[in-house]
């Protein structure tokens, strides 16, 4: 993941992906190596199952992501799933158990965090919040 990271993931933005009758588009997906080597390029959408989802909530989508599509993304077993808030300043990390998603992380701020699945290569907050209104 990023130059000098341990690497071993395929992240895509907005990638149209297909559960059955589901039809989702994550902002960011992400893949490790060996389930991204059956990711077919040649269609449109991938029906290969990423380990790892972000979505970036907004006023009109926060009730969507937090409902239906984190509903979606745990019947199919995706790993983890981040919640981000740039209102807020928030990442909420959930990791997939069986009873249901268990939120197991929240940063919030500019300092670097070091998050779940990526928690090797610590995520710089102020680099990813809009800038601040002088």
């Amino acid at each position: 993941m990023g130059r000098g990271g341990p690497g071993g993931w395929t992240i895509l933005d907005e990638p149209e992906l297909h559960f059955g009758e589901d039809v989702l588009v994550p902002d960011l997906a992400g893949w490790r190596s060996a389930a991204a080597a059956a990711l077919d390029w040649e269609l449109a959408y991938f029906e290969v199952t990423p380990q790892w989802v972000c979505e970036v909530l907004s006023p009109s989508t926060a009730r969507r992501d937090r409902i239906l599509k984190l509903d979606v993304y745990h019947s199919n077993r995706i790993e983890w799933a981040w919640l981000v808030d740039p209102g807020e300043q928030t990442v909420e990390v959930y990791s997939w158990s069986e009873s249901g998603w268990v939120r197991t992380q929240t940063a919030t701020g500019s300092e670097p965090a070091a998050l779940e699945p990526f928690a090797a290569v610590p995520l710089e907050l102020a680099l990813v919040w809009p800038p601040t209104k002088s």
